[in-house]
């Protein structure tokens, strides 16, 4: 069920309404069968609109909404009434949702804000009725614009995750029980590698009412950039934290090279995360004392700060909160 409910890319195909066409009608009344020209103008088509919402996190609700219609405008009609608009369809998605066009692969629209709205498919402009085109030499023009057609293609919806702080470790790091132990979120924890198969949130409460926001990741392997593993499918959603939290095991055979193999994974993918936050935390690390403590924290890079922890025994937690607020700060 987990994999099934987190849904965090969708195509669609996108249709905006045709403007309605304007009216070519000539005026009759009692007294002048010639009144002249008192053709409305066509309404405008309907748009698709994205619209934010902070209450979902993923894309889910669209998973069965594969076209998406606007209705055309009306047209316009007699005694200068111009049409009514068509309908417009707002798309409600959740925060950090980027919309492209699947043949140019622009990106077309950003949702970073509650409640934003962006027209995402502009509907057609409705035709101009045939009395704006009466003129002095031309008293009874029998002619209107027809309405602009809409905007139609495939295009599709893809959500990275808005969270301060990106859990990035391997498989069975100790990422989902960090994430326990520092929120109130409850995700799967289990002894064997890819229990998490989608990002969890979690925020995390500090000093004075504060907080911010953790996301657990599902774990990087070598290989992950050219898409092993969980691949592209989940490295984009590291795109939008601010840190970096770098979780590596005390029982790891060799710390500093795991640490390179995530770092390369990354840089491969988008080397614009290089210019990131970064912190190391050494998970498990109640089996260590402080000798070995020492000895992993030589092998580890100088420029990037680290700490030792231990999710179970509740130990640098605090320092660890500490840190990040920090960093964030």
């Amino acid at each position: 069920m987990e994999k099934a409910n987190f849904v965090d890319y969708i195509r669609v195909f996108c249709h905006s309404g045709k403007g309605g066409a304007g009216s070519a009608h000539m005026a009759r009344t009692k007294f002048n069968a010639q009144a002249g020209p008192d053709g409305g103008d066509g309404g405008r088509g309907g748009h698709i609109i994205l619209r934010g919402n902070r209450q979902l996190w993923t894309l889910l609700h669209l998973r069965y909404h594969k076209n998406i219609i606007a209705k055309d405008g009306r047209n316009g009609d007699k005694n200068k009434c111009t049409g009514h608009d068509g309908e417009d369809i707002i798309i409600e998605v959740p925060l950090g949702t980027i919309a492209r066009d699947e043949e140019t692969g622009e990106v077309e629209a950003e949702i970073l804000e509650e409640g934003q709205e962006i027209i995402w498919c502009k509907g057609g402009r409705g035709g101009l009725g045939n009395y704006n085109f009466a003129t002095s030499t031309n008293q009874a023009p029998e002619y209107a614009q027809p309405g602009e057609l809409g905007t139609e293609g495939w295009k599709y919806l893809e959500l990275k995750i808005l969270a301060d702080v990106g859990l990035v470790g391997f498989p069975n790091a100790g990422k989902s029980t960090l994430l326990s132990v520092i929120s109130a979120a409850k995700p799967k924890i289990a002894n064997y590698a890819f229990t998490t198969l989608t990002p969890q949130l979690g925020m995390v409460p500090y000093r004075d009412d504060a907080s911010f926001c953790v996301a657990d990741l599902p774990g990087i392997i070598e290989g992950a950039a050219e898409g092993k593993g969980l691949g592209h499918r989940f490295l984009r959603h590291i795109e939008r934290n601010s840190v970096l939290l770098f979780l590596i095991p005390a029982d790891s055979q060799d710390h500093a090279k795991e640490f390179d193999i995530l770092i390369s994974e990354l840089q491969q993918f988008n080397p614009e995360l290089m210019d990131k936050n970064m912190l190391i935390a050494i998970s498990k690390s109640d089996m260590l004392d402080d000798e070995l403590k020492s000895e992993i924290a030589k092998t580890l890079p100088k420029a990037v700060p680290h700490l030792f922890i231990s999710s179970a025994a509740n130990q640098g937690i605090v320092a660890l909160k500490d840190a990040l607020w920090n960093m964030l700060s």
